[in-house]
């Protein structure tokens, strides 16, 4: 009997609902998802951006597991995750294996998030930090909030990297309303999250930028890397623009939060 009395009422309200939102005869749904564009027609990505998931915790599927230091509890604890990769398993080689299982073991002081080093690519894409993306028809730039790193991509550039650095060098070329970075020269020094894993600097990245509404990148990159892998490999996830109107894109100077991980053994002991 309680049923059949809220029943009448429910249906009645997703009724009007469906009136409401429903475009009359005629009317384009383009409003939903209509992205903007620059004045040469190619999608504007420009705007702050921010990677929601726990892939920098691991890109691989994840149960929840405890924080590198115990005594932590459940501060920094591994939330669980199904992963940001494509087949969910990252086709290492034996020996690459081994090293992100030594990576893993050792991660307290030898992930390079801890030094502050750059997070390198594919990494600084989702750390959990947002990202600020500016663009005209030559580059798009991208500010990283995580040790204030800048990354200049040149549009329909060709040139190699000059020399491997942690962002590696970018040329980007649009197919379509996709905005396609190949990235080279890395330094192979980079882990692509705290569990980890890693590629070399013989890697090559491909990442492509699909504008699919206002507020919504969707973001994959693919690996190749015959030295660790056994084949090329991809991960994919959304990317959601910040849209706060009091927003503030602030720096995050980390350098001397790794001062004691890097130095703290150089320092004299104390005297008696």
């Amino acid at each position: 009997m309680r049923s059949t009395i809220c029943k009448g009422p429910f249906v009645a309200i997703l009724l009007v609902i469906g009136v409401l939102f429903t475009p009359s005869a005629g009317q384009s749904q383009e409003f939903l998802t209509e992205i903007p564009r620059t004045p040469e027609g190619t999608p504007d990505l420009t705007g702050v951006w921010q990677a929601l998931n726990n892939a920098h915790w691991n890109i691989e599927p994840h149960s929840a597991d405890y924080p590198v230091l115990a005594e932590l509890g459940a501060q920094f604890a591994i939330p669980p995750s199904q992963g940001v990769v494509e087949g969910g398993e990252i086709p290492y080689l034996p020996e690459a294996l081994a090293q992100r299982d030594e990576n893993f073991a050792n991660r307290l002081g030898n992930d390079p998030e801890a030094k502050c080093y750059r997070g390198g690519i594919p990494r600084s894409t989702y750390m959990p930090y947002p990202f600020q993306i500016l663009q005209n028809t030559d580059n798009v730039i991208m500010v990283y909030q995580f040790a204030t790193a800048l990354r200049n991509i040149f549009v329909g550039g060709t040139r190699e990297a000059p020399i491997d650095s942690w962002l590696g060098w970018s040329n980007g070329n649009w197919e379509g309303d996709t905005f396609v970075v190949d990235v080279t020269g890395v330094n192979g020094l980079t882990w692509m999250d705290r569990a980890g894993n890693f590629t070399s600097l013989n890697a090559r990245i491909q990442e492509r930028f699909t504008l699919m509404g206002p507020n919504h990148i969707q973001y994959e990159a693919t690996i190749t890397d015959p030295t660790i892998y056994s084949r090329p490999w991809t991960i994919g996830m959304p990317l959601y623009r910040r849209v706060e109107s009091d927003f503030q894109f602030l720096e995050f100077k980390c350098v001397p939060f790794s001062e004691e991980i890097l130095y703290g053994h150089l320092r004299k002991p104390p005297e008696d």
